[in-house]
């Protein structure tokens, strides 16, 4: 290995490698070695870098954390009627899981095993309550229907949304196929929940 090679690696480009392995051999399962190996570099070059693998796994499901919590602070998820925020809201979160698909794939799949992965967890719980909120304001200002149980709604529109990173591949032209896939999802989720106009 040469020295160009470690003085090329940053903190983001590690992270991208973990968050690789990661994916790929689930976070319990991978050690440091395998990021090594991964990132071609040594073990004693990562940890110049991050304390450690938990600081990884906090750092790659921060991102994605961030990517979704700030969807929420964006203008048009704060004005207009419900449904139109969670719309919005909704498009924007399919977005967000298309640019920052492997984060989020990561932050999907932790489990709870470590302080990292329950602090993401948690995070996660509150980005949802948040949605399934501006869902229940949308029911009560009769914008969405009254014989769909908003709980089962909310289950099933999250469902779908988090699907994508199972099936979904980016193509070249991913900013025009990640704006179709966003209104598609919100079409079919809110085309069936509206009332009838």
């Amino acid at each position: 290995m040469t020295t160009a090679k470690r003085d090329t690696y940053t903190p983001e480009t590690l992270l991208s490698v973990a968050v690789r392995v990661f994916n790929e051999r689930g976070y319990d399962g991978t050690s440091m070695e395998h990021l090594s190996k991964a990132a071609g570099i040594s073990k004693s070059s990562i940890y110049h870098h991050v304390s450690g693998k938990e600081e990884l796994l906090r750092r790659a499901v921060s991102r994605a954390l961030d990517g979704l919590f700030a969807i929420l602070d964006e203008p048009d998820a704060g004005r207009g009627r419900a449904v139109e925020r969670v719309e919005y809201v909704t498009r924007r979160t399919v977005e967000v899981l298309i640019a920052e698909l492997p984060y989020v794939t990561l932050l999907l799949r932790v489990r709870g095993n470590t302080g990292t992965e329950r602090w993401a967890m948690e995070r996660r719980r509150e980005f949802d309550h948040k949605v399934a909120d501006l869902l229940k304001a949308a029911a009560e200002e009769g914008d969405l229907r009254a014989d769909v149980d908003i709980r089962l709604a909310t289950r099933l529109l999250f469902g779908m949304i988090n699907s994508l990173v199972e099936w979904y591949r980016p193509h070249p032209d991913a900013a025009a196929e990640r704006e179709q896939l966003a209104e598609t999802v919100a079409h079919l989720a809110f085309d069936g929940l509206r009332t009838a106009r």
